[in-house]
């Protein structure tokens, strides 16, 4: 019975970047060891078309790691409609569960706006083609990343927004939409003060927990290369903002991402 629960209320990290250059010495080891330390699933997220490729050979090398495939919006410059019809086939692999991470970056002053914008939509539509959930990126971009889902009825394909990073107006937003919020380590920095406001107004049924490592490593590591093994770092946090067990939070958030990746495990 306990080896049952333990199986139950493993942590499953939604959007990780294992093939990072950062995991380059100890990524064999490092993944290897995740599953004994408590982390059931890892989902490696792809942010351009080689690390897509690369995303795909983890998922071959490791079962217990599934991939998302996509084009980050900093990485559109020189995206070609032929990568859209690379990406409709690495869609198709069958540990391939949803398409991104795509969406808008206004951080830099380029890629050029309507290119990151055209190259969204795109890969909206692939995503309903594909039938696949997706995995939403928006950085200093809140009107036109929301204007856009709506425009495209993003709704429909559902998903994630990844790392979010806006406040609980935003938050209501898009759970009306039906997404999930990707919550990670910046719930416990200093200055999270506007996530923690947003997690306590969410309902658990829409979180998902996230690490984005290599990067946002939670206190007290922040600032330092990030893994799946620091999640339990923003469970604890999240038990303290709803006042509910950690269990309970590994628990539901880890049935929520089977449900929004559509993982029939």
């Amino acid at each position: 019975m306990k080896d049952k629960q333990r199986t139950e209320t493993m942590i499953i990290d939604t959007h990780a970047h294992y093939d990072n250059e950062a995991f380059d010495m100890d990524r064999d080891v490092l993944l290897s060891g995740l599953p004994s330390r408590g982390i059931e699933l890892v989902v490696n997220i792809g942010a351009s078309i080689e690390t897509t490729k690369e995303t795909l050979k983890l998922t071959e090398r490791y079962p217990f790691v599934w991939g998302v495939v996509g084009v980050h919006p900093s990485e559109t410059t020189k995206m070609e409609e032929a990568h859209i019809d690379w990406l409709r086939e690495a869609a198709r692999r069958p540990k391939t569960v949803a398409i991104g991470e795509i969406g808008l970056d206004y951080y830099w002053d380029e890629p050029d706006r309507e290119i990151q914008k055209h190259w969204f939509m795109r890969q909206l539509d692939l995503a309903r083609e594909t039938g696949l959930p997706v995995v939403i990126h928006s950085r200093d971009a809140a009107k036109d990343t929301l204007d856009i889902m709506k425009g495209q009825r993003a709704g429909d394909m559902g998903g994630v927004i990844h790392c979010f990073s806006y406040g609980v107006e935003l938050a209501r937003e898009y759970l009306n939409m039906g997404f999930y919020l990707g919550i990670g380590g910046v719930l416990t920095f200093k200055n999270g003060r506007k996530l923690r406001d947003v997690v306590e107004y969410m309902p658990m049924e829409r979180m998902v927990l996230e690490t984005d490592c290599p990067y946002l490593s939670p206190e007290p590591f922040r600032g330092k290369r990030n893994s799946s093994l620091n999640l339990p770092w923003v469970v604890r946090a999240v038990s303290a903002i709803k006042g509910i067990s950690e269990e309970e939070v590994i628990s539901i958030t880890s049935d929520n991402a089977r449900a929004m990746y559509r993982m029939h495990l």
